[in-house]
């Protein structure tokens, strides 16, 4: 299988006032093209700091970072900006909408930083909207529309530039149960489809979806096991 992703004892340190703070220590682990893992831990434990590293938001203190066989650990703010645009489709627990524009402009905001033209824009994003059921809520804006709605908007915004990666962190944090299952079953569609996905919970029946769990506790890999029955996704299931 294709190594996407391989973190070699990477460790990261904060300064907190007069006191350094150890989040990561000699993290190495590695996810293969087409996985789909759930990064798990308490607060604290660090899985959110190995999650931006992953995703070129922050960088190792210490050791070595291949992204698709680049090796983006030294890389500039830059170099990484253009690697997270093309590389890397974030979801997230707020959703990070924007308020005023519609759902359409809201998914090609990613291909304009990718230089693709208005109509390709349009055609694409319009498409990633129809591939996560929305494509009647196109013209709608953020507050027009569920919370479940609005995550289905932000997925479809990370998937937009075919990335190798999707990044989901706490993506069903701000949703309700059966809005919450819902997302995850539209996860495991994407996931069916190809795409490795990479999430961060702190909630087991979420990381059940996974097919694989990495535990994280103190900065430290505590256990990285597969999940022998995942729950299995039905078909896409109506916008709630």
């Amino acid at each position: 299988m294709k190594k996407i992703i391989e973190t070699i004892n990477i460790s990261k340190t904060y300064r907190m006032g007069e006191e350094l703070v150890q989040a990561l220590k000699s993290i190495s682990i590695i996810v293969n093209k087409g996985e789909y893992v759930a990064f798990m831990g308490p607060s604290g434990s660090g899985k959110s700091t190995l999650m931006n590293i992953i995703g070129c938001l922050d960088s190792p203190t210490t050791g070595t970072y291949i992204l698709n066989g680049k090796d983006v650990s030294d890389m500039t703010e830059n170099e990484l900006a253009e690697v997270r645009n093309k590389e890397i489709g974030f979801v997230f627990q707020t959703f990070n909408l924007l308020p005023r524009a519609s759902c359409l402009d809201n998914v090609a905001l990613p291909l304009i930083y990718a230089g693709y033209n208005k109509s390709d824009r349009t055609e694409m994003a319009f498409q990633a909207l129809k591939n996560v059921g929305l494509a009647d809520r196109v013209g709608h804006k953020p507050n027009e529309l569920s919370g479940g709605q609005r995550q289905r908007v932000a997925i479809a915004r990370a998937l937009v530039n075919n990335p190798s990666i999707i990044l989901a962190d706490e993506p069903t944090g701000n949703l309700d149960s059966k809005t919450s299952h819902g997302i995850m079953e539209l996860f495991h569609e994407l996931h069916q489809k190809g795409n490795t996905i990479i999430m961060v919970t702190h909630e087991d029946d979420i990381a059940h979806y996974a097919h694989r769990v990495v535990r994280l506790r103190d900065g430290l890999v505590e256990s990285d096991t597969l999940n022998p029955n995942p729950t299995r996704g039905k078909a896409l299931v109506p916008v709630e």
